[in-house]
């Protein structure tokens, strides 16, 4: 359910090489092997000013508890998300294809291991709760805990509550959306970060998924940059 669209871009390999000659009163029309050895140079040595002339625009969906974690990220960029202030459709809920086990050698995180329901004819969550046809790798308890919430968030738009406040009883599991801008040098760093092993799964697919549609259009920057 997750998604990431590139909406729009600015500038090119060049424009970095550009921005940093520009020192000299200097301006190249084509890319050389002598650039790619500028940019490679300039991102050894920590001269970030030059990528910040490259900017890009995503579209995204995620859940709610994704899109709290990567609007951390405030340097170089710029967020504007969907409101349930305005916006009181019937919302969607993230449901994981597995259920990852806590990690026993750190605080947080998880580990590689899943939750597997031997019982899976029981509610995971209240095991004296019959729950017919369970898989199990599902968490039946927890699409059932969703589904009522969105029941009841209808259910107070449709008797006139304002959505600023219904809006309160939706769980982090609610998918959102947001555009999010930011230049070359910004993004770099939230791939730097987000797209190690250790980072949360779901966070770590956002980031994989603009590091994949970013490369293609800054080789040689993308390259640079990340490390």
């Amino acid at each position: 359910m997750t998604k990431v669209t590139l909406i729009d871009k600015m500038g090119t390999d060049l424009t970095v090489v550009n921005a940093a000659r520009v020192s000299f009163g200097k301006k190249k029309k084509k890319f050389t092997d002598a650039d790619a050895r500028l940019i490679s140079y300039l991102a050894r040595h920590n001269h970030w000013t030059p990528f910040g002339h490259c900017s890009l625009q995503f579209h995204i969906v995620a859940p709610v508890f994704v899109a709290r974690q990567l609007v951390k990220h405030q340097v170089g960029l710029v967020w504007n998300e969907i409101s349930r202030r305005y916006v009181d459709s019937t919302p969607e809920c993230y449901e994981p294809e597995r259920w990852r086990l806590k990690a026993d050698d750190k605080k947080q995180g998880s580990s590689e291991e899943v939750y597997y329901n031997e019982v899976v004819t029981r509610d995971a969550f209240d095991p004296s709760i019959p729950s017919p046809g369970g898989k199990p790798y599902e968490m039946p308890g927890y699409k059932s805990l969703c589904e009522q919430a969105i029941t009841q968030y209808d259910h107070m738009i449709n008797i006139g509550i304002c959505p600023e406040q219904a809006r309160m009883i939706l769980p982090q599991s609610m998918m959102t959306e947001w555009y999010w801008s930011g230049t070359l040098m910004a993004f770099s760093r939230i791939c730097n970060l987000r797209c190690k092993p250790d980072t949360q799964k779901e966070t770590r697919e956002v980031a994989e998924n603009i590091n994949k549609l970013v490369e293609p259009l800054f080789p040689v920057s993308w390259k640079a940059l990340r490390k």
